[in-house]
């Protein structure tokens, strides 16, 4: 993607989050017990995986159940952008913020909601801690404290989400869609994308 076109997709994903993020008080998911649910694992797409959206995509899923599940794809960075960008659009004071942030493509159901994936130390009004190793936020608040340096340790901003309704998931598991892993935060949050998917798969023993 050249420099303009990453310049414009920053600036669409700008006017997009507006959507979720301004609203960030809503509810996010309560977590779940960890019994019987892939809740707090990374999908890994084989070479079955039939639908070219989820092709060598790593999936760090949030939520679990009866009713279906929901994931972040953690390695398709799409652009790069100032947070001083993000904060303005939202209307909160930014002047001594500093530093780029990446906006990644979460998955193909509602581009316009943006999610934040981030190391749990760092939790405040509406953070869902999803296990020991991840948590997630939906408020601006986490990026202006990621630009002043009071953010969390480790973070990932995604476009999008990964949803299944229920029992699909698990049917694509049994049709060898997708290799399941533990949770590998080097892999969710690591700086080097394009090495997630085959660092996940030499995790689940090479196979694909």
């Amino acid at each position: 993607m050249s420099n303009l076109s990453h310049h414009a997709f920053f600036l669409s994903a700008l006017m997009l989050c507006v959507v979720l993020i301004s609203g960030g008080n809503q509810a996010l998911p309560s977590a779940l017990a960890r019994e019987n649910t892939l809740t707090g694992q990374l999908l890994v797409a084989t070479e079955r995986m039939r639908d070219p959206r989820f092709a060598e995509t790593v999936i760090y899923i949030v939520e679990h159940d009866g009713n279906g599940a929901f994931g972040l794809i953690v390695n398709q960075p799409h652009a790069e952008g100032p947070i001083s960008a993000l904060l303005d659009k939202f209307g909160l004071k930014h002047d001594d913020v500093l530093g780029d942030i990446t906006v990644h493509y979460g998955g193909p159901v509602d581009s316009g909601m943006a999610f934040i994936l981030h190391s749990p130390e760092y939790i405040i009004e509406g953070t869902l801690v999803v296990d020991e190793l991840v948590a997630l936020t939906s408020k601006p608040e986490v990026l202006r404290d990621i630009g002043i340096g009071k953010g969390p340790r480790r973070s990932l901003l995604a476009f999008g989400y990964s949803g299944w309704g229920p029992g699909q998931l698990e049917g694509e598991v049994r049709r060898g869609d997708w290799l399941m892993i533990d949770a590998d935060p080097e892999i969710v949050f690591g700086p080097n994308p394009a090495a997630k998917w085959r660092r996940a798969i030499d995790m689940g023993g090479g196979f694909i």
